[in-house]
């Protein structure tokens, strides 16, 4: 499965090293993480050293290209909301991990969401999330 991982690049990344845990369960179950370079510690700069239109091009092609979304939401951005609106509206899946402690400064949009396509999944530990993608998360083929 093709997977957008999103995680934030201008916001507050103190969710590093889960985020990077997240990408290494996926790609360990065999899945095609297109996004993984989010979580590199040179995102930020990376992203800047294009245009803000190569940023946006290039992300809607992964956007149209994957089959479903995981991210780490705990810091989210605008950007994040964005692409789990895009992905919601195309029908495609949702699967939202954030840190428990966080809810509370997360946007309402995402901690009150019900829709059929997203799952969201507060935890305290990594291990929590790994186990969660290894052994409940059932993608949509």
């Amino acid at each position: 499965m093709r997977i957008y991982f999103g995680f934030t690049v201008a916001g507050d990344r103190s969710t590093l090293e889960a985020a990077r845990r997240i990408v290494a369960t996926l790609e360990a179950l065999g899945h095609v993480v297109l996004t993984k370079h989010l979580v590199r510690d040179d995102a930020r700069e990376a992203d800047r050293s294009i245009s803000a239109q190569q940023v946006y091009e290039r992300d809607m092609a992964w956007l149209q290209e994957c089959d479903c979304f995981v991210a780490e939401v705990s810091g989210s951005s605008f950007g994040i909301g964005y692409e789990a609106g895009y992905l919601l509206a195309s029908s495609r899946t949702a699967l939202l991990f954030y840190r428990r402690d966080a809810a509370e400064r997360l946007s309402l949009l995402i901690t009150g969401n019900t829709h059929p396509g997203c799952t969201l999944v507060p935890y305290e530990k990594v291990e929590e999330m790994e186990a969660y993608l290894r052994d409940q998360w059932r993608p949509a083929p």
